[in-house]
Order: structure tokens, then sequence, then C-alpha cells
């Protein structure tokens, strides 16, 4: 599967090094690609990976789901 997110509160590589650490965690996350200048992150991902642990993973981040 494939989901693009808008994500508010990133503002740097720190910021997208954060994100991908989190969501990279997560079973079944295949490819995992941060857009500052969008604040968008697309994830690939796989069962038993779902959408809402993708999301709890950036809230857990400390980032805000736009």
């Amino acid at each position: 599967m494939q989901e693009v997110l808008k994500v508010s509160g990133m503002t740097c590589q720190h910021c997208v090094d954060k994100v991908e650490k989190f969501v990279g965690e997560l079973e079944g996350v295949e490819h995992i690609s941060v857009h500052l200048d969008k604040q968008e992150v697309a994830i690939t991902f796989n069962p038993p990976a779902t959408l809402a642990d993708i999301k709890e993973a950036i809230l857990d981040a400390g980032y805000t789901l736009a």
C-alpha cells in the first residue's frame, strides 16, 4: 500500500530523520520519503503495518497530521 500524509511541524533535516526513524521502526514499512517543502510523508507499507500505526508513530515523533 502507498499513502501520502500531510504532516505539520517539520522544519529541518533533524525532523526528516526523526520521522524516518519512528515510522521506519514499524514492521512492514518498506519505504519512507519525507518532503519538507510540501510538508508531506510518502510511505509504502504492507501488513502488519497499518495506516493507524503510521499515523500514531508520526504523532509520537512530535508532529501533527494536517
